[in-house]
């Protein structure tokens, strides 16, 4: 079996753009995968097109040789190349587990779990006041959800001041109240608080029992992290911006997070976060894979999650574009909070090309959608 073709289709969804791999075979066989990166969709069209000139004639199964050769060849390294390959990646373990008639996950460990715990995500937009906030909280709790993560604290950046602790406050504790002690809060900050920022937000916010505290200052400064993870109170998660094993090494080594992130879709695929979750493992570290991504990227983040041991919930975006369940069939069926693990061969779904046709590429400017994301440059 020989790699014969590899295609790009990228879909408008909002505030990105999905962008899907679907590697084709000399003997029919297809697979799928999902390379998403918000804000860059055709510079990773364009690695993804650089990585098919290398990989076109070679073995689709030799998942573990072609990373090898795609990491070690390449004369620079990045988001674009490691989300290229991701993408790349999912497509060939779906490929291989339709061969071989089976799951991912079973050649990848086997089985640990049957159903995987969701938290909600942007089932706040729109909330200002803590009342709003509140009818959120208490309308996604309705529909099953019992863990939610959001941005309380509105346009703070690099200092806090005493109003946005007040107010971030006001708002975690009007969702607090509502939602009761049972259901789980993560506080997303999104890299952007110098450190001493960062602890005194976090120090308020103890009080509230957060299930973690999400990048409370920019993932690049690692000793930064480090200091606040020391006076807070409260797990450290980090980790969607990492790539590869090495890329998580320190983070895992330093034990400065209590629950690591990696995204399917950048941080080389569903083999290396396998590696990564054994390296998190190792340093009693959770796994809670980053997923603000299309279909295919929840797909694979199932496989992954069936199979690892130390998983620990699953990122999922509740009200996405209507044209979601369009993309893959089945479409996904969220129960009380949880997907099922599926049984189906490869990735568990079928890509629908049309479908992704019918809602083509549209430019997305982060800076437009996010502001002020330099946090000292407004």
């Amino acid at each position: 079996m020989k790699i014969s073709g590899i295609n790009v289709f990228t879909v408008q969804a909002r505030w990105r753009n999905w962008v899907f791999v679907q590697v084709e075979t000399d003997e029919g066989v297809t697979g799928i995968g999902e390379s998403t990166l918000e804000g860059k969709a055709a510079t990773v069209e364009g690695a993804i097109l650089d990585l098919k000139m290398d990989l076109l004639g070679e073995n689709p199964q030799d998942v573990e040789r072609l990373w090898q050769k795609v990491f070690y060849h390449a004369a620079w390294h990045g988001s674009a190349l490691y989300s290229a390959w991701s993408g790349i990646e999912m497509a060939l373990w779906d490929i291989k587990g339709k061969v071989l008639g089976t799951p991912v996950y079973n050649l990848l460990g086997g089985r640990c779990r049957d159903t995987v715990r969701l938290y909600a995500n942007l089932w706040y937009v729109g909330a200002e006041t803590p009342d709003e906030y509140a009818e959120k909280a208490r309308a996604i709790v309705g529909r099953g959800f019992t863990a939610l993560k959001w941005e309380a604290f509105g346009a703070g950046y690099a200092g806090v001041e005493a109003a946005t602790i007040r107010r971030t406050v006001e708002r975690v504790r009007a969702v607090r109240d509502v939602v009761g002690e049972d259901v789980d809060i993560m506080i997303d900050v999104g890299g952007r608080f110098v450190p001493e920022a960062a602890i005194k937000l976090g120090r308020a916010l103890e009080q509230f029992a957060p299930f973690w505290y999400e990048e409370p200052v920019h993932w690049s400064g690692m000793d930064a992290l480090a200091k606040v993870a020391g006076k807070v109170n409260v797990p450290i998660a980090t980790g969607e911006k990492l790539f590869t094993k090495f890329g998580f090494k320190q983070l895992l080594e330093r034990q400065i997070a209590g629950v690591i992130q990696p995204d399917l879709c950048h941080a080389g695929g569903i083999l290396e976060v396998k590696k990564i979750a054994a390296m998190a493992e190792a340093n009693y570290v959770m796994v809670a894979p980053h997923n603000p991504n299309g279909p295919v990227s929840t797909a694979a983040c199932l496989q992954l999650a069936a199979c690892v041991p130390n998983f620990l919930i699953l990122e999922y975006h509740v009200d996405d574009v209507a044209w979601r369940d369009e993309i893959v069939t089945p479409a996904e069926q969220v129960e009380d909070g949880h997907l099922a693990i599926p049984t189906a061969p490869g990735l568990g779904i079928e890509f629908n090309a049309e479908a992704a046709a019918a809602h083509p590429y549209e430019p997305v400017r982060l800076g437009d959608i996010f502001p002020g994301l330099s946090p000292f440059c407004l």
